[in-house]
């Protein structure tokens, strides 16, 4: 008897969400994973009014009601902080649309627009200090998030790589599972098969530069070329901000892939190793992953990463 194979793909968290299930009970496990997505993304995204993410940034409240997807991202902002000792910091978004980045940049649309350079200064009473992220939590009694009000929380990364988990959650029983959230990937499986994952230039429209091998584990690349925009005064910008200057990152690396245990982990090492530089990149890369400088030189982290002639 073959197995039952399953593959949707479709828009959502900026750009498009590939979930591929194989094994008993593929179509039903796969399609939850979907809707699971689909349900973060429109409890999380920042660029609707009305989402909960939104309303909880303009919510006078010190503790507010939240749903569990709310509650999960609010404790990896806590995690993000503590693992990367500061350098990812989800609470920096008044500075992320300082920057010009106010609206969506979908990259799986051949028509999306470029972030606007408008903006009107911090939405709350004035600008959180830097490490905000310590002064949000979750009382798990009461269902609610705890933070300073005018402390707004960007899903960003951290969004993506729960995403990925979500659904891996969903898939668990499967014999084979593949789930990419824009650049986050998460794979598994009971049949632990190894799989080759290509890692994507820092140019657009290059072939990839890179291959990693993997049976389980996720996969995650931040960079500051793909989602960058030119501002009104010619000044070059870009999505990842550098918490020590609240501005974008300019660290020497131009590119960062990391592997770990679950796509969280991993998206919160690669923005880490990326905003160290890179003398200290390698550091936060300890389960594999590679970097690329801005003069374009490539160095990989594990055996199982394999870049140029040996990809």
């Amino acid at each position: 008897m073959s197995s039952i194979e399953k593959l949707v793909r479709f828009s959502s968290l900026g750009g498009t969400v590939s979930i591929y299930g194989r094994g008993l009970g593929a179509d039903g496990q796969v399609l939850e994973a979907e809707r699971e997505i689909r349900e973060l993304h429109d409890h999380l995204t920042r660029f609707e009014d009305d989402s909960e993410l939104s309303r909880l940034n303009r919510d006078q409240r010190i503790s507010v009601p939240a749903s569990p997807v709310m509650l999960r991202l609010a404790e990896a902002v806590s995690y993000a902080g503590r693992l990367s000792k500061g350098l990812v910091d989800a609470t920096m978004l008044d500075e992320i649309e300082r920057a010009g980045y106010v609206e969506s940049i979908d990259r799986s649309s051949p028509d999306a627009a470029p972030p606007s350079d408008t903006y009107s200064g911090p939405r709350g009473e004035q600008a959180p200090p830097p490490g905000s992220w310590r002064s949000v939590s979750v009382h798990v009694a009461d269902q609610t998030v705890i933070r300073p009000v005018g402390v707004r929380i960007d899903s960003g990364g951290l969004g993506k790589g729960l995403a990925a988990d979500i659904a891996a959650e969903a898939m668990r029983g499967l014999e084979l599972f593949s789930v990419e959230c824009s650049g986050d990937l998460r794979i598994g499986g009971s049949a632990a098969e190894e799989r080759s994952i290509d890692v994507a230039s820092p140019v657009e429209d290059e072939g990839p530069i890179a291959k990693i091998t993997l049976s389980e584990g996720a996969v995650a690349t931040s960079g500051v070329t793909r989602r960058s925009w030119q501002k009104a005064d010619g000044e070059a910008a870009h999505h990842l901000i550098d918490p020590r200057t609240g501005r974008p990152a300019e660290t020497g690396l131009i590119q960062v892939t990391a592997i770990a245990p679950t796509a969280l982990e991993a998206e919160v090492r690669t923005k880490a190793a990326l905003l160290s530089g890179p003398e200290e990149a390698a550091g936060w890369l300890i389960h594999g992953g590679m970097v690329v400088e801005d003069d374009g030189s490539i160095r990989a982290f594990g055996e199982n990463v394999r870049t140029g002639a040996h990809a």
